[in-house]
């Protein structure tokens, strides 16, 4: 019961009342401090409602607990650390150390430490529990001669230790000072330098290159392509006389006259000599094009043509071609399409330098106004790629003996029967024999009636294409299911292997009770795969209701958890988590991660089961608004590591089918990744010591290519990331020194080697620290 005799002259002010004294105060029982929901109403003498709202409402529900009290004092920072004591009284009276504290200094949570030191003088005095003191070693990046202020605030409850705030700096002498000081405005300088020196860039005043120019940056390109070449040239003539006979293979049938005729002088014009042409008619019966071939063949001795008395198709007129063939290396070649004028040159120069047996170069596209435009820019032989779509196409030389060895083309698979020989071909070769030429080498023409300008006009090529894939992992004996996405020359392949390795799937968090838990509930409702665990390492959390979770959600016979009480160090947590477990696969998992497809995990396991070497495996994370927060990373020294195709609606294909198909990275993020535990052990697992926070991952995954394994992104593979909504973000002012520094360790560890360099899975005409697959490098600047 309450009285409302207490003076309000507020309220008699605002209503203009003859009096005062019309407030109450009423105190609510401990015992419903609990956790528990409570409701709370007021009732007059006749026991009709108060209105407790504006809108009429009577009732209001509350819970929370009661703010406990405190005995507490900072002694100050002796011998580089802060040093105090703190206890807590609980309901009953009593008084405990063990009390979790955050440290903060200038405003800033720094860490957090357990008060549960020894302290007999303070158990002399008070006669409490003696292990209630604290000591903090102060971060290195704080010692100095500069005045800090300290606070020290018990949790959960942010209450403020007696003593604070305290003013001081953090070094034991002068000398140690100064010391420090100079350390500290070293990096500052370096700090301010890198940005500084992205700042000029940003200002430098020249047009930069973009696919949406990309005619006027291929202009510039195959002139500076001729150049070097002379450069070349002028050197091999004294040091080479590796010429090899080039048969370059050419099925006609009914082209356009002027698009024909531009194809053959396109060989013509090649500046390496040592070539034949073979065309073969396949009883395309027009007067027009006998005409043109007969000419060509009277000009040139070095052409020849085979004319068919029935149609064959595609693929049947290439292998006549195939047969009547005497060079050392066979180049394939479309009737309509235009190569430049050195790519034979340059595809026999790799062939002599790499001793690969099937090479590949990149290409784009020519319509009939003479335009470059879409350009295919490739990456280094990428296995998992093309079992997705046939990336490698044109141009495309192969050894002569290798072409005999794998055989004709078959005409099964029209429409896809190039795609069919590639893959044959990977079931002979080793991925070294396999070598990607990096430069733009082929003109693919842009006719009404190409593919080039729309596949759905030929169908067939999406049946053949589905079922030539399929058949070359039905001859590997791998199990799966290939089927065309969206209707298109886009292969998904589910893997369908009855193993079912155990996976752990490791998750830090700290607090925030309510993203924790949905993660968790997540994978507990939505994963069909039966062989798994859940590790959550619990990282200091301190409310109640999170303590409270944890008790509740190890009872699950799939969940446990692990505390560490160490200030926050990702690469550690981890490690901490994977040395107590010993399933055949990891997965690392942010809290901030929420999954939905039941299949997620039996893709990820699947990935890295098909195939020995795969060493690791990423998702596709979605932000909450179905935009891609994740599909694979990049790397390089202009900007260390890039997210690919942020941004990009989910709908949406990528560059040339990326983020639709399953293909081989450099490196995915560990916000949500799986990798085989031997092969993390193996590498060293994450870097804990230089690399506690920032690119980690990508460090392990460099670290797994180096050794020799290859690293999936799983396209089909989705979840959403609320990214930074667990750690926040890196842009904050006070983890700029860190995050300089773990940048720099980057670029000091991984500038040299040919990973890090040039991206293989990455074509190099790209930026790294710009839109990626968009924005172009200068072609003055290229490798």
């Amino acid at each position: 019961m309450a009285i409302a005799d207490l003076p309000r002259a507020d309220i008699q002010a605002m209503l203009s009342l003859p009096t005062a004294n019309l407030g109450f105060s009423f105190q609510i029982p401990s015992s419903y401090f609990n956790g528990e929901k409570h409701t709370l109403s007021l009732r007059l003498d006749d026991r009709s409602a108060l209105p407790l709202l504006s809108d009429g409402v009577t009732s209001i529900t509350f819970s929370g607990h009661l703010r406990p009290s405190y005995k507490s004092h900072v002694d100050g920072v002796k011998q580089g650390a802060l040093r105090g004591w703190v206890l807590r009284k609980s309901r009953d009276g009593e008084e405990t150390g063990g009390v979790v504290l955050s440290i903060l200094v200038d405003g800033i949570r720094i860490g957090q430490i357990r008060a549960n030191r020894y302290r007999g003088d303070v158990a002399a005095v008070l006669g409490c529990d003696p292990n209630c003191g604290f000591e903090f070693p102060i971060p290195q990046a704080l010692r100095g001669s500069r005045q800090h202020t300290v606070k020290v605030l018990a949790q959960p409850d942010d209450i403020e230790l007696d003593g604070c705030p305290i003013v001081t700096s953090f070094a034991d002498d002068a000398f140690e000072s100064r010391i420090i000081d100079v350390t500290n405005e070293l990096d500052e300088i370096y700090r301010r330098m890198a940005k500084l020196r992205q700042e000029l860039r940003d200002l430098v005043p020249k047009r930069s290159y973009t696919l949406g120019d990309y005619d006027r940056w291929a202009r510039k390109y195959y002139t500076l392509l001729g150049k070097r070449m002379v450069e070349q040239r002028v050197y091999e003539e004294k040091n080479s006389v590796f010429t090899p006979l080039v048969s370059i293979l050419c099925p006609v049938y009914r082209p356009l006259e002027g698009d024909f005729k531009a194809a053959v002088q396109s060989v013509l014009d090649q500046t390496y000599q040592n070539w034949e042409l073979i065309l073969v008619d396949d009883a395309g019966k027009s007067h027009e094009i006998t005409k043109i071939i007969n000419n060509f063949t009277k000009s040139d001795s070095r052409i020849q043509c085979i004319t068919l008395k029935k149609n064959v198709g595609i693929a049947g007129a290439t292998n006549v071609a195939m047969d009547a063939a005497k060079g050392q290396y066979v180049a394939f070649f479309d009737h309509d399409d235009l190569l430049v004028d050195v790519a034979i040159e340059v595809m026999v120069r790799a062939a002599r330098e790499t001793g690969a047996k099937l090479l590949y170069s990149d290409e784009d596209k020519i319509d009939q106004a003479g335009y470059y435009l879409e350009p295919n820019l490739k990456p280094d032989f990428n296995y998992r790629y093309l079992l997705g779509c046939n990336y490698i196409c044109h141009l495309t030389m192969v050894d002569a003996a290798t072409m005999q060895k794998i055989g004709h083309l078959n005409s099964d698979y029209n429409g896809a029967q190039d795609h069919d020989f590639v893959l044959k071909a990977t079931e002979i070769l080793s991925p070294s024999e396999i070598f990607h030429v990096p430069e733009i080498l082929y003109h693919w023409r842009k006719t009404p009636n190409s593919t080039a300008v729309d596949v759905s006009q030929k169908t067939y090529a999406i049946n053949a294409g589905v079922k030539c894939v399929a058949d070359h992992l039905k001859r590997q004996k791998i199990a799966s299911t290939v089927s065309s996405i969206r209707g298109l020359t886009l292969y998904g392949v589910e893997w369908t292997s009855r193993t079912h390795p155990s996976v752990t799937i490791i998750i830090p968090f700290k607090d925030q009770l309510d993203t924790t838990l949905t993660c968790v509930e997540n994978i507990l409702k939505h994963t069909v795969y039966k062989n798994y665990n859940i590790v959550l390492i619990d990282n200091w959390s301190v409310r109640d209701e999170t303590l409270d979770f944890i008790k509740k959600i190890q009872k699950h016979k799939n969940v446990s958890v692990i505390t560490v009480e160490e200030p926050f160090n990702f690469s550690r947590l981890n490690n901490i988590a994977v040395a107590q477990t010993r399933s055949d696969y990891v997965v690392f998992m942010n809290n901030d991660v929420f999954v939905e497809d039941p299949k997620w995990l039996q893709r990820m396991v699947g990935e890295a089961q098909a195939f020995k070497d795969v060493g690791a495996v990423g998702a596709k994370l979605l932000y909450p608004n179905d935009t891609i927060q994740h599909a694979g990373v990049v790397v390089g020294p202009a900007g260390v590591a890039a997210h690919v195709h942020r941004g990009d609606p989910l709908s949406e294909y990528g560059y040339i089918g990326r983020t639709m198909l399953s293909h081989e990275v450099t490196a995915v993020t560990a916000a949500l990744m799986l990798v085989r535990r031997t092969i993390f052990d193996e590498v060293g697992g994450f870097d804990e010591e230089a690399l506690k926070v920032a690119f980690n991952d990508v460090d392990l995954c460099l670290k797994i290519r180096r050794a020799g394994y290859r690293i999936i992104f799983s396209a089909e593979t989705i979840a959403y990331h609320h990214e930074s909504l667990s750690r926040g973000t890196d842009d904050k002012p006070e983890h700029e020194t860190r995050f300089f520094l773990e940048t720099q360790t980057m670029l000091e560890r991984w500038s040299s080697d040919p990973l890090f360099e040039r991206d293989p899975s990455y074509p190099r005409y790209f930026t790294v620290d710009q839109q990626t697959f968009f924005n172009l490098v200068d072609p003055e600047e290229l490798p």
